[in-house]
């Protein structure tokens, strides 16, 4: 099979290279996929750059997490009903912080435990199945880990990044009432292709004075948080008394100062997300969500760039410059 690996970090251009290596066979419960698409995030690119001190964690490194194909042949103890079965993979190059695993989806065919292997909705694309697992089950933890949303509101901040714009879907089918940041008017348009919500420009608006105005001065119940310490101070001028700040990332700064009487003043609440560590029943829980809202339609991951596996540096590039939508590889199974 082709695969993109790397065995150094460091920029992308000089560390990534597509090699021929063996197929990989099953092991007992685990399944062989072919893979159509490979999802980027966020973090496939920082564990590729060294980013904060990351250090290498096997000696060769097929990157990516998340991606999307068909099964091709399973491993003992697995029915060979689901060979030819579409499915989405999460966690595939392992979790955040950990060793993980060393071979992710940026390569033609992947071995992993047939319970990563998630069926994959005859509504969505392999471009768009390859973008579920981290963006999709971040999104769940987000929005429901704390429990039911229904009349609650919400302010997604980044609500046209990748996470922001699941877990704006998501809120929305779960009835919470939701107000959106974004920081483009492009971006603010790509938000009302999903529901007319009310969307803050903060480059333009003064986010909290206009949260305040919408809650009739009461702030909001829980805010999605895509840069805690950016957006820190706004947080809490918009959250109301006992409301959460539901954090999954902190990239300006990964050592935040945290203001803890005007925290604990409200009563607040600072969750700290990771999409992925979820626990068995949590993931059970996702899972069957992103599987809910799929088959019904309601839910659709933004597809902003794709590149074929040969241009993994530049689709990592793209990725890293933080342009709009999601970024994917597509493979040769897709020809």
């Amino acid at each position: 099979m082709r695969a993109a690996t790397y065995s150094r970090t460091g920029p992308a251009a000089e560390v990534l290279s597509v090699i021929d290596m063996p197929d990989p066979k099953p092991a007992s419960g685990e399944v062989v996929v072919r893979i159509h698409a490979s999802g980027i995030n966020p973090a496939d690119v920082k564990r590729r750059a060294g980013w904060n001190g990351m250090q290498m964690a096997h000696p060769l490194v097929i990157p990516h997490c998340d991606g999307a194909g068909v099964i091709v042949e399973t491993g003992e103890g697995v029915s060979e009903d689901r060979i030819g079965e579409r499915v989405w993979l999460w966690n595939a190059q392992g979790g955040y912080g950990e060793a993980g695993r060393a071979y992710g989806t940026a390569a033609e065919l992947i071995a992993l435990p047939s319970e990563q292997a998630v069926r994959l909705s005859d509504k969505l694309s392999f471009e768009e199945g390859a973008c579920l697992g981290v963006p999709g089950l971040t999104a769940w933890l987000l929005v429901l880990a704390d429990g039911p949303v229904d009349g609650k509101t919400l302010l997604i901040q980044g609500a046209a990044g990748a996470v922001g714009h699941m877990a704006l879907q998501v809120a929305l089918h779960h009835n919470a009432d939701v107000i959106a940041v974004v920081s483009s008017d492009t971006r603010a348009q790509h938000v009302g292709k999903i529901a007319r919500v009310p969307t803050i420009n903060r480059h333009t608006e003064d986010v909290a004075a206009h949260v305040h105005e919408l809650t009739s001065g009461t702030g909001v119940d829980r805010v999605i948080e895509v840069d805690l310490a950016a957006n820190l101070e706004t947080d809490i001028a918009c959250l109301a008394v006992h409301g959460t700040i539901a954090s999954y990332s902190c990239s300006s700064d990964p050592t935040p100062t945290l203001p803890y009487y005007k925290l604990a003043d409200l009563g607040a609440v600072i969750r700290f997300v990771q999409g992925f560590r979820l626990t068995a029943d949590q993931r059970k829980a996702a899972n069957a969500m992103l599987t809910e809202l799929s088959d019904a339609g309601a839910l659709r991951p933004a597809i902003g760039a794709s590149f074929p596996l040969t241009d993994i540096a530049q689709a990592h590039e793209n990725m890293h410059s933080g342009a709009f939508g999601q970024t994917v590889l597509t493979l040769a199974a897709n020809d």
